[in-house]
């Protein structure tokens, strides 16, 4: 007998949802930083084995929206939660168990297998542990509450064990050599901006996004031309930065991960232009492929 079904990861920003993706399917999929809002989309990362197929689904932390990007973003972390086999709530243990709350009560009326797994254990102690799985108990009885340290791999041997349990008998809904949804070009997208996520300061990286404009690919080689949209001329000038430094540091970084990634040569080019309040605009977010709806 086969079994396949989708299993959804959502939670605050923040608490390690990207880590654990990346952890749970091998590969790395969704961008792990320190920053949050790191994730925009539904990222999923597919496990296959001869009998299984488990469809792993990262999403955008939740969060309370002040522009319309952050809305899309709130509605692929809504929308993981009407089509889940199994739901992994990530937590951590920084984090205030009631922070919102309203999300919470929508994830304790779902009829579905819920895992909450309180991550970064390492940063607490035994008795402080015990007491956050208790008011987890209490906020989500019919859970299963687990520890884990998804950047050590703490326990992620055994939510793979419960997921593999829990998931309904099912043919594989994608060919069994994909390991994801997602194109190429969408990986050279995140991987550029998970750079500028690293290398720039406070608003600049949230006002960006990354299109490609060119994938040219034989069998040895890539080559990328790939554009910058920021919102201000001003923010323009600083992801270039002084003689084109930054952005000559951001594209070298850009391209080592990217020739990892797709193991092959890459050539990658890279242009900043001015998209004024995209973030805003209903077309130019539907442009850049968020759901808004």
């Amino acid at each position: 007998m086969h079994k396949a079904g989708f299993v959804n990861i959502v939670g605050n920003p923040n608490v390690g949802k990207s880590t654990l993706m990346n952890a749970l399917v091998g590969e790395r999929i969704s961008i792990a930083t320190f920053k949050a809002q790191t994730t925009r989309h539904r990222i999923m990362g597919i496990y296959n084995s001869d009998d299984m197929q488990i469809v792993f689904s990262d999403t955008p932390g939740v969060l309370k929206p002040q522009y319309k990007l952050q809305e899309s973003m709130l509605n692929f972390s809504t929308s993981a939660l009407t089509d889940a086999d199994v739901l992994l709530y990530v937590t951590d243990v920084i984090e205030k168990p009631d922070k919102h709350s309203d999300f919470v009560e929508k994830v304790s009326k779902m009829d579905v297998p819920v895992l909450v797994l309180i991550n970064k254990i390492d940063l607490t102690n035994q008795e402080k542990l015990i007491e956050l799985v208790e008011t987890w108990k209490e906020q989500l009885p019919n859970a299963e509450i687990l520890p884990i340290s998804a950047l050590n791999k703490f326990n992620v041997d055994y939510i793979m064990k419960r997921v593999k349990e829990l998931l309904p008998d099912s043919p594989p809904y994608f060919d069994k050599d994909q390991w994801t949804d997602k194109p190429a070009r969408f990986f050279v997208n995140e991987i550029i901006r998970e750079k500028i996520l690293l290398y720039y300061d406070k608003e600049i990286p949230y006002s960006v996004e990354v299109v490609v404009e060119r994938f040219k690919e034989d069998e040895k080689k890539i080559a990328i031309s790939a554009v910058i949209y920021v919102e201000r001329d001003s923010q323009k000038g600083i992801i270039i930065g002084k003689q084109g430094r930054a952005l000559k540091k951001v594209s070298t970084e850009a391209r080592r991960d990217l020739e990892k990634f797709f193991g092959k040569t890459i050539f990658l080019e890279t242009f900043v232009k001015v998209d004024k309040d995209w973030r805003s605009s209903d077309k130019e977010l539907r442009n850049f492929g968020y759901q808004l709806d």
